[in-house]
């Protein structure tokens, strides 16, 4: 039964990110706004959502650790695992914006995290943590950067279509493209739990341990709504989709859900987080160098990224 519930998973993660892209392209193309946009903001935040509700419970039970920690390990799956294997598949062109100003506003985003997780060292204080008004900082910043999206959409929503974004939007009925994508999205977020848990078992029959299953099937299972939904994008042209979608849900992890957890409890920080966070800031600064190469990531590109979560993989590991 449960290797059945594995395929049954796999199979609702596969056609939940297929009508989920579907959905999501032809809302971009009604709104005459890119698909790029569509995916920094709308698909970004969709899949954001199991990181959102794991962080909230946390926070409310005053588990810092945790919620810090996820959204630091699925930031930095998101960029070396899911980006990597996204462009191994599909190679995709970074647009200039991208290049200068949404991906320096993600490094932003981790740099300024690290600053609030660093109260000891900056403060003197006995010990670190994310506090409240910390957490309204963080907040005021997603407001900022959605703003920033605001006023790019209306520019590019100004901006002449070219007629295959024109049809892509007028084919369908706002009621079938919402009902592709909100059906898509619970495809993806069941399918995943389905796949985690199943697999999850699986793995501690074969003998694996509680950490190492951690460490290795749940941390890229939560993740798989990012990697399902961005290289069905890729696959179907959608690029620019695939990376806003991993982009904007590394600056929702961090402003948004970080922020609205430290508002609702302070989050206390352990020393073995600063590791990981300064190992975020370096994938970031990795990806930078990447996409300002030539203004596309290659298959060698995203080759390097995923080399570089496996280096992750056996250093967290190793760490214990």
């Amino acid at each position: 039964m449960t290797y059945i519930l594995l395929i049954a998973g796999f199979v609702l993660l596969i056609k939940g990110a297929g009508y989920f892209v579907d959905g999501a392209s032809a809302i971009a193309g009604k709104l005459h706004v890119s698909p790029l946009i569509v995916g920094l903001t709308i698909v970004s935040l969709g899949t954001s959502a199991p990181e959102a509700v794991v962080s909230i419970i946390a926070a409310l039970e005053d588990n810092g650790d945790m919620v810090i920690g996820n959204v630091l390990g699925s930031n930095i799956i998101n960029i070396s695992l899911m980006l990597g294997v996204t462009a191994l598949i599909s190679p995709m062109i970074i647009e200039r914006e991208t290049q200068t100003r949404e991906i320096p506003f993600s490094l932003a985003a981790a740099v300024l995290l690290i600053i609030f997780m660093s109260d000891r060292f900056l403060l003197s204080a006995e010990s670190s943590e994310i506090g409240r008004f910390d957490g309204v900082l963080l907040l005021v910043g997603i407001v900022l950067f959605l703003y920033y999206i605001f006023v790019k959409a209306r520019r590019t929503k100004e901006a002449t279509l070219d007629d295959e974004a024109k049809k892509s939007g007028n084919d369908s009925s706002w009621f079938k493209n919402i009902a592709l994508f909100v059906i898509g999205l619970a495809g993806i977020i069941f399918g995943g739990n389905l796949v985690v848990d199943s697999a999850s078992t699986i793995a501690l029959s074969l003998g694996m341990s509680q950490a190492l299953v951690g460490l290795t099937i749940v941390a890229i299972g939560t993740s798989l709504p990012e990697l399902t939904t961005s290289i069905s994008a890729a696959r179907k042209g959608e690029a620019g989709m695939a990376l806003g979608n991993l982009i904007g849900s590394n600056i929702f992890n961090i402003l948004f859900v970080l922020g609205i957890s430290a508002v609702i409890s302070p989050l206390s920080v352990s020393d073995s987080l600063f590791a990981d966070a300064w190992i975020l800031i370096a994938i970031s600064v990795i990806l930078l160098i990447l996409a300002l190469w030539k203004g596309r990531l290659s298959r060698l590109g995203g080759g390097v990224l995923a080399a570089l979560y496996l280096v992750f993989l056996v250093y967290i590991i190793l760490r214990g």
